[in-house]
């Protein structure tokens, strides 16, 4: 099953065959707020520097989104029927880094 924009389905646990040590991977969960649940089907998007639109993903039901980024300064924002987020992230070298992102009303 896919999400959003042809993007494979989001877990936690890398795809098999994705090697973190030759990729830079952004991951991680979005979570409301007031309750630290799992925001499930939230469209996560992924701006680089400048703030332009680079893709979008929606959360599986544990609140887990992931893009292939390369290294840099992102902008991860979730827009969700509990409200909307987002955090800056430097991505400065290959492997996964994690960022979460709380939204609220």
């Amino acid at each position: 099953m896919t999400a959003g924009c042809g993007a494979p389905a989001q877990t936690i646990d890398l795809p098999a065959g994705v090697d973190p040590g030759t990729q830079a991977v952004l991951q991680g969960r979005v979570v409301d707020s007031a309750t630290a649940a799992p925001v499930g089907g939230a469209f996560v998007r992924l701006l680089d520097g400048t703030g332009e639109f680079t893709a979008e993903v929606v959360t599986s039901p544990e609140g887990v989104y992931r893009f292939f980024a390369a290294p840099g300064s992102w902008t991860v924002r979730a827009l969700s029927r509990f409200g909307n987020g987002s955090t800056e992230v430097a991505v400065t070298e290959l492997g996964v880094t994690e960022a979460e992102i709380s939204v609220s009303r």
